[in-house]
């Protein structure tokens, strides 16, 4: 087959998120066979297409069937795929056969080899028959492994099955090579990451540039369809802006599970609320109005005497008082639940959140990212949640919600992600005969998640506590193996390895509490660069998962030790010693070849680490680098001015970052913190340099406090 023309399709346009990981890509793979190779006049005589789940081939989701066009099949063409005349009777028409497909592929990406045939001569046929036939988004695997090695003598279906070593059964049938291409699409997988090629978008974009460099008709179509910017998803920015401390209610209403209904009741209606909470022996659960009225409907007058521990809803589904708001509004509607129970980080209730409370913040169908990753079975689920980040943060920022904001929004669900990671692995070693955890444990996010300032391009950092003072060979292997999986799902999803490799997986980053004590006094006291950059990022530690007084031990003897070491935070100072303003003789931004300048090294480098500073100093528990200003100023170790002039400058970098990040996510380029300036209209261009000013008044405010 050759390729032709067809169109990759905005995500508003297609309802799939540009940032979707090709890892959690729910797809389509799909071959045709015709009457020959002009698909301006060829017919189809067989349609194959099996789903793809990520990496994973879903064998019972296929679509199969001849097709009988009406017209003959040349000798030729039946010599290469043994259809004949024949064959074709009582087989569907077209017309039949198409719109059973596009019922099949729906809303999925399509993938094939030179799709562009198979695509184009579907719409022909369509088009006779006056169906409507939605082109889908579509990737090939053509371009794609062009993109990738691009030194092969050859792309055909076959050479990349004989590269990739893959087995063709039924070459030449539908089915059968629909099948091999979904095989090689899985293993390019892999090949495009090791490109920094993973997503959705970022794998249309390959295939464009590819077509385009051939020079070819259908890389001037593709590059032209994708001019079109995709209509934005609007959503309520109050969800994503405010936390689930913001409304609920409290202080929890608790009784025992021996009170009757009857006393249920009075407690209602003295408190004017529509729950209680029920504790039970170790049980806690809730006993709502429903609760009630059912047992009132059941039992009539003898419903009043019944112990809310007979009717009470348990286990208490609850969330964290931290959490943003758009979580609670996930969980009651994935649950179809009313009231939820509110929680702090060591577990205890301290009020409740109901749809009375949430009803006139509640979000439409579009608020996108809800409970997913809670929801989440597998590794594979993790993927479309975060894929809709960039998505949520365009509205986001284009309703002017402040970019803090939205970095609290991409880090909240980067720690939801690194708990569900640990929870799916924990889950996988025990199916594997390895076992519970062989202790108590914590996992904690580090740098800008634990701060709540993660941007698109996130990578992880994450890091292991083993409640124990001494950690044997077999239990670390298990520890081990946590970290290895918790890293390797996330990194599927989309939050990629940790270049320095602070990541759990590795011994360095994976330690008892004694250890983790040892080795942060080792890093104060000894004060060499590395050192530094570790201890450094440590500061910003959240427990996400596990123990959390765990991580919060080592969190405070890094704050202790760190506080009483003047000679650790000159250090830490002096790691901003030559640091300057990206800001050439004229005002204008010193940039690379690329146009861009690195504003994450040269612009939220010195605000975060300054704000940090401040904080180790006075020993403050803030973690944010907006609080520890605002924790610094309270402290009289700078002005109110001050700390409201860096945070605003904070604010202004990390939104540049921000909306140039999505705007890469968009054009399907890998997001990073280099920032193009031409993309700014004047006055916000004098606004963004008068920030980056301001991160060296920052710098000069820390040596002064110091030195």
């Amino acid at each position: 087959m050759v390729p032709g023309p067809y169109r990759c399709h905005g995500e508003g346009m297609s309802g799939i998120p540009n940032a979707t990981p090709l890892t959690a890509l729910n797809a389509v793979s799909l071959d045709t066979e015709t009457t020959g190779l002009d698909a301006t006049k060829d017919r189809v005589v067989q349609i194959g297409a099996v789903g793809l789940r990520g990496s994973e081939i879903q064998s019972d989701d296929r679509f199969e069937t001849l097709v009988n066009p009406g017209v003959a099949i040349p000798p030729i063409a039946s010599s290469i795929h043994g259809i004949h005349d024949a064959d074709l009777a009582g087989a569907p028409a077209p017309a039949q056969a198409v719109t059973d497909l596009a019922a099949f592929v729906g809303s999925r990406v399509v993938i094939g080899h030179s799709i562009a045939f198979d695509l184009e001569i579907l719409a022909r046929e369509a088009s006779r028959a006056e169906f409507s036939w939605p082109v889908p988004r579509a990737l090939d695997i053509r371009p794609l492994a062009l993109a990738i090695a691009p030194s092969l003598a050859d792309y055909s279906l076959d050479a990349l099955c004989a590269w990739l070593e893959i087995d063709i059964e039924g070459r030449h049938t539908a089915m059968g090579d629909a099948v091999a291409t979904s095989e090689v699409f899985i293993q390019l997988i892999p090949k495009l990451r090791e490109r920094n090629i993973r997503t959705l978008a970022e794998a249309e974009a390959a295939c464009q540039a590819v077509l385009a460099r051939e020079a070819t008709p259908q890389g001037l179509a593709a590059g032209s369809a994708t001019g079109k910017a995709a209509p934005r998803l609007m959503l309520d920015s109050y969800a994503f802006a405010h936390r689930i401390s913001d409304v609920m209610s409290a202080p929890p209403a608790v009784v025992p599970g021996a009170f009757t209904v009857r006393e249920a009741l009075s407690v209602l209606l003295e408190k004017g609320i529509s729950s209680v909470f029920v504790e039970d022996g170790d049980r806690i659960g809730i006993a709502t109005e429903r609760n009630m009225l059912r047992a009132l409907a059941a039992d009539n007058a003898g419903g009043f005497a019944l112990n809310l521990a007979e009717i009470m809803s348990a286990p208490l589904q609850s969330v964290d008082v931290d959490d943003p708001l758009y979580r609670a509004i996930g969980r009651i509607e994935r649950m179809n639940i009313r009231h939820l129970g509110v929680v702090d980080r060591t577990g205890a209730l301290v009020g409740a959140v109901t749809t009375r409370n949430l009803l006139r913040h509640r979000a439409s169908a579009a608020m996108a990212l809800g409970d997913e990753i809670e929801a989440a079975e597998d590794a594979a689920d993790l993927g479309a949640p975060w894929s809709k980040v960039s998505t949520v943060a365009r509205s986001l920022l284009d309703q002017d919600l402040r970019a803090g904001a939205i970095a609290g929004v991409i880090s909240a669900e980067i720690c939801a992600l690194t708990r569900k990671a640990a929870i799916l692995t924990e889950e996988r070693l025990q199916s594997e005969g390895k076992g519970a955890a062989p202790h108590l444990y914590a996992v904690l996010v580090l740098g800008s998640a634990g701060r709540g300032e993660s941007l698109i391009a996130a990578d992880q950092d994450n890091a292991i506590v083993i409640g124990a003072e001494e950690v044997s060979p077999e239990a670390d292997a298990w520890f081990t193996a946590l970290g290895e999986g918790i890293a390797d799902i996330l990194d599927g999803v989309g939050v990629v390895y940790c270049k320095g490799g602070v990541m759990g997986k590795n011994a360095a980053w994976r330690r008892s509490t004694g250890g983790w004590r040892d080795e942060i006094t080792h890093w104060v006291n000894r004060q060499n660069p590395a050192d530094l950059l570790n201890v450094d990022i440590f500061f910003d530690a959240l427990t996400v998962h596990g123990q959390e007084a765990l991580g919060q031990e080592v969190w405070e003897h890094a704050y202790e030790v760190g506080s009483r070491a003047p000679s650790f935070l000159r250090a830490l100072e002096g790691t901003m010693a030559d640091w300057r303003p990206p800001l050439g003789l004229f005002g204008g931004f010193q940039t690379g070849d690329d146009g861009r300048v690195d504003l994450k090294l040269r612009g939220l480098f010195p605000l975060v680490s300054v704000a940090r500073i401040l904080s180790i100093k006075a020993n403050s528990p803030a973690r944010s680098t907006a609080a520890r200003f605002r924790a610094a100023a309270a402290a009289g170790k700078i002005s109110d001015a001050q700390a409201e002039a860096l945070e605003h400058a904070h604010q202004i970098i990390l939104a540049a970052i921000l909306d140039q990040q999505i705007a890469d996510v968009e054009r399907g380029r890998s997001p990073g913190p280099k920032v193009d300036p031409r993309r700014f209209d004047k006055p916000a261009l004098n606004e963004l340099k008068d920030a980056v000013r301001r991160a060296l008044d920052a710098v000069q405010i820390v040596r002064e406090g110091i030195l």
